[in-house]
Formats: structure tokens, sequence, C-alpha cells
């Protein structure tokens, strides 16, 4: 490729962080014009070499091409100024101002030192209509849900008018019907002349929407590929240097189990209404829904976090009080949220700490920890998930987002968890780390747990639901046996389509 069809060119790049190699001695060059793929596995340096790119990290080695031209960014705003803009997969915005404010941050409208609201209202709208989303621009970012605020992230690249886009993870929180808006998007941009450089775990996207795909694993480049010369097994074993499926099979039940959870007349004005299902020992339950349908606030009111206002919840049979998320943790309830970050994790702590989190009373006697069962236990269930991380005392901050996923899971199996609310479990994370925990909700369903599986992703609710309840506007519109499953139908239900 010649430097002028060459809208980014990486030349020798090294980064190091403390104790991490993420990138050494990485070249490519990525055409004008095209979507070009970066992937491999979690801490492969793919967000590291799109975040050099962006000028929010400096290389310690190597040179940056953009449009022929040598660069040297020393932040966000010299990038910009250079056409290159970012979508990040972490949201990077102030939840206590407006959906407005955040997207005019960086130049807003003011006359005599007073910000101008309408102008303010005006280029906001502007910027959602580029991407063809519809916000009241008035409610405060904090409001949203998280794939709104993707959404509202997406808007601030596009809309600054950048010349090469680079998306981390962009659809990690979307669903299937705004992914799809998103892929069209892209077109769009393509058609425009606009470089996209697309980060994914996702194998169809990545087929979808890129011309070339470059694999980096270990910090170091694989290789790069058009697309339409790589099969999905062709690229897996690029980016784990082995053959894996995305999906294990898990052998099916046989028999009616015990019912360990059943939900009647659940209902939380505003969120949903009359949701009713059980849950059996043994027995994996997918929950499908568009963004917004109330899949997420379902779980967090089974979870004690926002408790439902009417209707019942029994545990082996018998009615619950779960007011609290101590109350279901009693139970024996666990949730693994959407956002491990803000709701899974203490992001400064070790993950030692993290694992023990919800069973310290059982660690204690007379308010003292006994350190060396805690540790014992922690590294226990890091082996058996296979965290890599240097040790069980390691911040979780700097940890990969599936081995960060590991851990939240690891603090339920340690709490010896019955019933699991997965929501979203395998968002943001790698094929290898998906297919280990794909395998691991099979294992745990085999042990006899009830698992309610809360997915976007369509293709992981078929391959490891028996069968799959769902959600629309609130409401429980239909419940799908596996063996009655496909795609078509499930998207048929949440759209409402007949």
């Amino acid at each position: 490729m010649s430097e002028t069809s060459a809208a980014v060119r990486f030349e020798n790049i090294t980064k190091r962080f403390p104790g991490v190699q993420a990138l050494d001695d990485v070249s490519l060059e990525i055409a004008r014009g095209s979507c070009h793929a970066l992937c491999g596995e979690n801490g492969a340096g793919k967000s590291t070499l799109g975040k050099i790119l962006a000028g929010i990290y400096e290389p310690d080695g190597g040179r940056l091409f953009v449009d022929g031209r040598e660069v040297a960014f020393t932040g966000p705003r010299d990038a910009l100024a250079a056409g290159v803009g970012m979508v990040h997969q972490e949201l990077a915005f102030c939840a206590n101002l407006s959906i407005a404010e955040n997207l005019c941050l960086a130049a807003l409208p003011s006359e005599r030192g007073f910000v101008e609201r309408s102008e303010l209202s005006k280029r906001a709208n502007t910027m959602l209509a580029e991407i063809g989303a519809e916000l009241d621009v008035s409610r405060p970012l904090g409001e949203l849900t998280t794939a709104q605020q993707q959404i509202v992230q997406i808007a601030s690249a596009v809309g600054s008018g950048a010349r090469i886009v680079v998306f981390d993870e962009p659809t990690s929180s979307l669903s299937q019907v705004d992914a799809e808006r998103l892929y069209e998007l892209i077109d769009r941009l393509k058609q425009r002349g606009v470089t996209c450089i697309y980060v994914s775990h996702r194998m169809p996207e990545v087929f979808r929407l890129c011309d070339a795909v470059t694999v980096l694993r270990d910090g170091r480049h694989v290789g790069t590929r058009p697309s339409r010369e790589l099969s999905e097994t062709d690229l897996v074993q690029m980016m784990i240097g082995r053959a894996v499926s995305e999906y294990f099979p898990r052998p099916r039940r046989t028999a009616q189990s015990e019912e360990l959870l059943r939900v009647d007349a659940l209902s939380l004005p505003g969120k949903f209404e009359d949701v009713s299902f059980t849950l059996h020992g043994g027995e994996v339950v997918g929950l499908a829904g568009l963004v917004g349908a109330g899949r997420s606030d379902v779980a967090a009111a089974l979870f004690g976090i926002e408790p439902a206002a009417s209707g019942s919840i029994r545990v082996g049979g018998r009615v619950a009080s779960v007011r609290t998320p101590r109350e279901a943790i009693e139970l024996g309830i666990g949730l693994v949220p959407e956002d491990r970050k803000r709701q899974g994790l203490v992001q400064s702590e070790s993950g030692l700490r993290n694992t023990s989190l919800t069973i310290l009373d059982r660690l204690s006697r007379f308010s003292w920890i006994d350190r060396a069962r805690e540790r014992g236990i922690a590294q226990q269930y890091f082996d058996r998930l296979r965290v890599r991380a240097p040790s069980v005392d390691t911040v979780v901050a700097g940890l990969s987002g599936g081995n960060q996923q590991k851990i939240v899971l690891a603090r339920w199996l340690a709490a010896q968890s019955k019933i699991l609310i997965l929501d979203e479990p395998t968002r943001g994370v790698d094929v290898g780390a998906k297919a280990e925990i794909h395998a691991l909700i099979g294992e745990l369903a085999e042990q006899g747990a009830a698992i309610l599986l809360i997915s976007s992703e369509l293709p992981e609710l078929l391959n490891l639901s028996d069968r799959i309840l769902v959600l629309r506007a609130g409401r429980m519109v239909g419940e799908v046996a596996r063996a009655d499953a496909s795609q078509e139908r499930l998207l048929r239900l949440m759209a409402g389509l007949a």
C-alpha cells in the first residue's frame, strides 16, 4: 500500500505499562476510506493501539503517520485537530450534565459569558440526527441506559467531523436492532470517505463491516489480511494460536428438577409490569428484549437493588422478601451486572478482596477475618477460572475486561449462589474468554444452579438456553423452547411483529 492510499501508518510502535509490554514493534497500514478491524484476545494491545492513534497514550517508540504526514499527539485535542476521533468501549462522559452539554462540552456556545441554551440544543440534536438517534437532549446523561450513553458517545465522535474514527467495541452494550443501525452508519461513513478502525470481539460484525483484519497477540502484530480471504475459524486461530469453538455444547437436562425461583406478577411502575416466570435447578433460561425492554430492571428487582412494587418472589418454594442485595445474597441469589466497572467491581481493590466481598461473614470470627482462608478461596477460583493476573493481589482496574468479568463470576462461585442472574456476561470479552464463560455456564447448570441469562447476542441465547423468555416494553410477550427458537422468531417477538 502506498503512503498516499494509507490514511494511517503505524511504524514500529512500542508501548509499555508497569509490568506489561502492551505493544511490541507493531507496524501496519490502514487504507483510506476503509473499515479496518483490529482483533485479538483481551490484553493483545488492540485498544492501546487505538488510543495511541486517538492521542490518549503516547508511544514509547516508533512513528505514527496520518495521511502521509508524521504526527506526535500529546492529547486527544491534537488528534481531533488532525481529524481523528474515538468511540470508547468504556463510557467517558459527565453523568451529572445533560446530553447536550456532554455533546458540546469542548465548545459550548455562549454569548457574553452565558451558555446559549437554544444553540446548545440545536447543535446536540444535529449531532444525534447525524447517526439517526432521537433523544431528549435536556436529560441528564446519568439517567440514560448504558446503550443510550453509548449512542451519545458515537454521536460525539462522528459529529466532530473526524476523517478517521476509532470504534472500540461500540456494540458491546447495544441490542441487535441498535447494532444494525450502527452498521448502516458505518457504511454511510465509508461512502463519505471516512476511515473506520474497528476494535471488536464479535466475529459476525467483523465480517459484516470490515475490508481488512489485523490480528494482534500479546502486543505483537500476527498478520493483516483482507476479510474476504478469512473464515471465522481462520481468524480465531490467528487470535489465540489454537482452534476453539465459540460455543461449547452443554448436555441437555433429561428430567425436570427442583424449582428454585418463581416470580409472579412482578411489577415496578415505569420499568416493567406483570412479569412471571420460573427457574429450575440445572436450567439456563434466556431473557431477550430490545434495549429499554426492562431486562436489566427485572434483574435489579430480583437482586434487591430496585425492589419491585408489587408481585411475589418465591425461593425454594417459600415466599421471599428481596428488598436489598444483602437479602438476595442470603437467599442464594447472585448478580453479574451489565456494567462490571460501575456495578460489579471495586476498581481500586485487588482481585482477592473483590472475590471475598460477599463471604466475609463466613470468613470471620469475633470480627477477625481469616486472611489465610480468604486467600486460599480466592486462589482456588482464580485457578478454576484461569484468571490471567500476576497474583490475587493485583488491583482489578489494571486487568483486561475478560479477566475482570471472571473475578465477578468468582465472587458468586465463592458465595455458592444457587440462583445466578447473568446480565450480559460476555460483554466486551474476547473469543477465548467468551468460550470459557460459556463453558462455565454449562458447568454450573450441570451442578444444579438455576441461571437467568440476559444477553443482547441472540446466538449466545440460542446456544446456551433451555428456553428463552422475551420482554417487550416491560411486559413478558413470549416464551420459546430451545428447539423452536431462531433469531428471526426472537426478533419478531422483541419488535412486536406478527
